[in-house]
Formats: C-alpha cells, structure tokens, sequence
C-alpha cells in the first residue's frame, strides 16, 4: 500500500527502501521491541544444540516466551521451521529460564512460564503467496510480519493474517515437532472462553465487544489462555473474563481513584501490581445498563492509554 506525504492538499508518494541486511532489522527490532510488539528482550542470538535463535523475548501478558527469525530469502517453511523452533523451546525449557533470569535479574521458575502460548514471530520484508497462505491454519503459533522501510527515516510493520482459517495443523501434522508442539501449544479462541449454553454471557458480551471496537478501529480481539484481551498494536488495554451470566472487565494501568466512576462500582484488584506489574480495577458486568456504565469508564482507561 502507498504511503505518501501531504503538503498544501498535494500528495506526493513515499519510497520504499530496501532493508539490505537483515543485521540492521534485527538491531532495530531488539531495541524496539516493546513498542513494536510490546514484549521484553531477553536476548539476541541465542545458541541451542544445532539452532540459534536470533531474539529470544519474553510476553509478560501470557507469561510465554517469544522466539524472533529475521529472514531475508523466501525459499523456508514458515511450518517446519516455526515448529522446530518451538520444539527446541519445550524440548528445553530449564535453559530459556535459566538465561531469562541471568539476562534479566530475575526469580522466575519453570512453572511461572505459560508453555502452552508460546509462539515463534518471523519477520521479513515480504513473505510469498505460499507462505502468507500457510497462515491460514487454524491453532498455528507462528506470525508473520512484514518490515518496510521508507525515505525520512519512516518504517512500518504490519502481521500478516489470513483472510479465513480453514483445518486445524493438527490434522495434517506430519513431522515430529509438530506432533510434540500440538500437544502442549494452543491457540485460543471465543469458544474456549464462552461455553455453547451460556446464552446470556455470549449476548452480553457481543453487545459490549461491539461497543468497544466502534471507540477504535485499532482494537484487537485477542483470546488467550484465562481472558479476551482487546488490544491496540499489539497492547492489552482492558481483558475480560466470562462466566456464565456475567463479564468480568479489567480495566489495566488503573486504580479506581484514577476514574469517573460516580456509583463507586469498580473495586481494586489486589496485589495485581505485585504479581502482574500493572494495577488492575474490575467491573462487573451482568446486564446491558452494566453494560453502558461501563463504556465511559473504558473510554477513560482508553484516553489514559492513548496518552501513555
């Protein structure tokens, strides 16, 4: 897509450049890597037995590690060499938390990590039709970013997601690595958060997710493993929690004194900066008035965000 520059109501285009080494992207993203994905470096060029991985990062939302490929041909299964990765990852979890807490100064047990979320990003200028294709798998680990850069010093990444997912990688999964990673990696979905019976919470939840993206077409829907996440660039900015006749939103970044919240409906998550690193306030929602008192304190939490 053309990227241009407007002066005085003249439009004028934006070259694109060629990213020549593949160095220099991977320096970029390692030092940028919270505000492009919002994850924690860990380390770069990572070697394991016969693999290297080029970043090794951390999700502090999914307690999951990241591996990072920077790629510059296109003549790779982004499948066969995803999993591999993951499989070097599980095959070896004592060593990633061992260099996690060397790296970072940190305590963080085998146990503390959330296995079953991670995930493998690939990055490159541009991935062929096959490979794009590929991602149309469902409970598939693996994302693929595209990394432009333009004159003035401009640079865009943007993922890559198929139009539909059809099969699940399960049914096809041929080779080891992927029978090993499907066992203990998954994907989330809705479904996996809203039981089929629990016809009042799917409503209710409908109705506010709509609300929620009509405030920016940014927002993402994210499922993961114990919330739907709504995130902007890859950024939780509220989760919910669905049980069968309610929501339970977590607004993020928060305390309720921080809010408008005229009939004093919001309660503070305890010790949720100690253990999450975030203050946490929660609002239960159980009907479609909860559901409109709610959308102003969100859009509070949203302004709040936007300006951070």
């Amino acid at each position: 897509m053309p990227i241009y520059r407007k002066s005085n109501d003249k439009l004028s285009q934006i070259r694109e450049r060629k990213i020549d080494k593949e160095k220099s992207l991977q320096k970029l993203v390692e030092e940028n890597v919270s505000e492009i994905f919002g994850l924690t470096f860990v380390k770069t060029e990572h070697q394991l037995g016969a693999l290297r991985i080029d970043t090794l990062a951390f999700d502090n939302e999914t307690k999951s590690f990241v591996i990072i490929e920077y790629k510059k041909g296109s003549s790779f299964s982004v499948i066969d060499q995803g999993y591999s990765y993951l499989a070097l990852l599980l095959n070896n979890k004592a060593d990633f938390v061992l260099e996690y807490n060397e790296r970072l100064n940190k305590n963080l047990r085998k146990d503390d990590v959330d296995w079953s979320q991670s995930r493998v990003i690939f990055i490159a200028s541009s991935f062929t039709k096959y490979q794009q294709e590929a991602m149309g798998f469902q409970d598939l680990p693996i994302e693929l970013w595209e990394a432009k850069e333009y004159e003035n010093d401009l640079v865009s990444f943007n993922q890559i997601r198929a139009s539909e997912k059809s099969e699940s990688i399960k049914t096809i999964a041929k080779s080891k690595d992927i029978e090993r990673v499907s066992k203990e990696v998954r994907q989330y979905s809705l479904d996996d958060h809203i039981k089929s019976n629990w016809d009042t919470a799917r409503e209710l939840f409908e109705n506010f997710s709509q609300r929620i993206l009509e405030l920016d077409p940014r927002f993402e829907i994210k499922p993961v493993k114990y919330y739907i996440g709504f995130n902007i660039e890859n950024k939780n900015v509220i989760a919910v929690k669905v049980r069968s006749n309610k929501l339970i939103i977590e607004l993020l970044r928060v305390k309720p004194e921080d809010l408008k919240d005229s009939e004093k409906r919001t309660r503070y998550q305890k010790n949720s900066f100690k253990y999450y690193n975030k203050h946490i306030t929660v609002l239960e929602v159980k009907n479609e008035d909860d559901v409109d008192y709610a959308i102003p304190l969100i859009k509070q939490v949203y302004k709040r965000f936007g300006e951070s």
